[in-house]
């Protein structure tokens, strides 16, 4: 086993149930779905609610590729929520129950559309979302892999770079400027290894401002030179994917983030451009590719999770993260990994998004970040083939031609919590060519300057003349 490259594709919001819970029956060796799991939901009297069970749909419809629909609560006091459930005074219990699902999502705060109490207890079949499907079974799939932290999309995103959220629980309030010590910077100067983040509207790595000096040699775009650099067998020893978080009305392209309500299909379709672009290229022999998600965003799992060691520093938020946050799809490739794999960390510690940086460590050997990160269980053990597990040659699954009227009202959305947040970080910015030490410097002094966007239009507009002045392309 001669690992050279490893690649990581983060998608948004989902949890491993709602994902792959039945893609092998439920068993001591796989922890999915019985199809039995239930919440209940208690009206605002505490009226309970017939237990409400896992479902999926009959057909995957456009409006079941995006359920749930409106988004489900993902700040950290709804996780904690969703996590120990509600006792009949409507305050949460002492003790994990994973019972507070749908309690949470119908105490959300009112939404263009109504809210169906079922719709966080839904999971999409083998047969849904295939892609996927096809890479976990024919490759490996980890049951024991949860988000860093029951916190949003921002501080799981930094435990993957940072091996910490710097003590912050939310997207936003955004804290400006991320002085965290990042993995790409231990691989660059400590291992002397090249890294890469590829992005198609705009990197959410990009709020790390030690990663702001010669940004345009780290941070490419994913259609052009993800592509090109994997066939050319020129990726670096380390590439970091992030998804297009927007609709882009000029190009007629949807989110294929995954994050609800977001339609499915199009993170599919990003999923087998991933792989083929891997498959395809003359470093296949020599890379191992991580499919994960950074948290769950308020969908249905059963799985408690369970302590975590803390990162140590700050705690502005008053929370250590001495627990995980909630299981998140896992998906491990490679030609190393045995077919059908079910891959699980030796201990009783988890994989976690820090398990990433533990197995760059043993690859390319540079000191851990924080005590998450020392503590966390790498993946190379999943990479006990024979190298010959070479998969198929070709996954297809074309990105749908989204229909007009899908666009349009994809664009004139309000932005989400998470655009609004990279909305945020894209005025942050430094401009090519400045001092980033400086930039930092006054940003620390002052508060974050935060857009008004009514639409996702505006946003991702705004966005992208921010993101060609950081990368000298305008």
């Amino acid at each position: 086993m001669d690992i050279m490259h490893v690649v990581v594709l983060m998608l948004e919001n989902r949890s491993f149930d709602s994902m792959l819970g039945m893609l092998y029956p439920s068993s001591d060796t796989f922890d999915g779905l019985t199809g039995t799991e239930q919440n209940t939901w208690h009206a605002p009297d505490g009226t309970p609610s017939e237990p409400i069970a896992v479902w999926k749909s009959p057909v995957l419809t456009p409006a079941a590729a995006c359920i749930p629909n409106p988004d489900p609560g993902e700040l950290f006091t709804d996780i904690h929520t969703q996590i120990h459930g509600l006792t009949e005074s409507g305050t949460p219990s002492p003790r994990p129950t994973m019972g507070g699902f749908v309690d949470n999502y119908m105490r959300q705060p009112k939404a263009n559309a109504p809210y169906d109490p079922a719709a966080v207890m839904h999971y999409f079949t083998e047969q849904e979302i295939p892609v996927l499907s096809q890479l976990a079974r024919q490759f490996g799939v980890s049951d024991r892999w949860h988000a860093p932290a029951p916190c949003q999309t921002w501080p799981n995103r930094f435990f993957a770079h940072t091996a910490t959220a710097n003590g912050y629980v939310n997207n936003s309030p955004t804290h400006f400027p991320y002085k965290m010590e990042t993995v790409f910077n231990r691989l660059e100067e400590d291992a002397k290894v090249p890294w890469r983040v590829y992005f198609h509207d705009i990197a959410q790595s990009i709020t790390l401002t030690r990663l702001w000096g010669d940004a345009a040699t780290h941070f490419r775009h994913f259609n052009d030179e993800f592509i090109r650099d994997a066939a050319s067998g020129n990726l670096p020893a380390y590439s970091f994917i992030e998804p297009r978080f927007f609709a882009d009305p000029i190009t007629g392209r949807m989110p294929n983030d995954q994050h609800p309500p977001h339609d499915v299909s199009y993170g599919e379709s990003l999923i087998a451009s991933v792989y083929n672009a891997v498959r395809g290229g003359p470093g296949w022999k020599n890379t191992l590719l991580i499919i994960t998600y950074d948290e769950h965003g308020g969908c249905f799992d059963h799985v408690v999770p369970p302590a975590a060691t803390s990162p140590g520093g700050q705690t502005p938020d008053g929370f250590d993260f001495g627990y995980f946050g909630i299981r998140v799809p896992a998906v491990i490739v490679s030609p190393w990994v045995p077919q059908g794999s079910v891959i699980r960390p030796p201990g009783l510690t988890p994989f976690d998004h820090t398990s990433i940086i533990a197995t760059l460590r043993k690859l390319f050997p540079f000191a851990p970040l924080t005590p998450r990160d020392a503590a966390a269980p790498d993946l190379l053990g999943a990479l006990s083939g024979d190298g010959t597990n070479d998969g198929p040659a070709f996954i297809s699954a074309v990105e749908p031609t989204p229909a007009t009227a899908e666009l349009a009202s994809a664009v004139a959305a309000k932005p989400n919590a998470m655009q609004q947040a990279l909305s945020t970080a894209a005025l942050q910015l430094p401009t090519a060519g400045s001092d980033p030490a400086m930039h930092a410097q006054r940003l620390a002094a002052v508060p974050d300057t935060a857009p008004n966007h009514t639409t996702v239009e505006q946003a991702a507009a705004d966005i992208l003349t921010h993101v060609k002045a950081f990368l000298g392309q305008l």
